[in-house]
């Protein structure tokens, strides 16, 4: 399963879940689904807007993760 790595970027960088979700221009539900991996898509929109803010390459917004893997907040 694929997976975004926002949270972990997040706190490598020093920046909370806050920080970023109010750069990213799109309600808190949606938004926290799609940080925590609770979303089965992602527009491309978005994916390039976390690129950008975030400092990354879109490879590096991604793990690929068996199904019992879950990523930590």
């Amino acid at each position: 399963m694929v997976q975004l790595r926002v949270l972990e970027i997040l706190k490598e960088q020093g920046h909370t879940k806050y920080w970023l979700y109010k750069r990213m221009d799109m309600s808190y539900q949606n938004f926290n689904k799609m940080v925590t991996n609770g979303t089965s898509s992602i527009r491309f929109d978005n994916i390039d807007r976390l690129s950008s803010i975030l400092g990354v390459p879109v490879g590096e917004l991604f793990i690929q993760a068996d199904d019992t893997t879950q990523l930590k907040e």
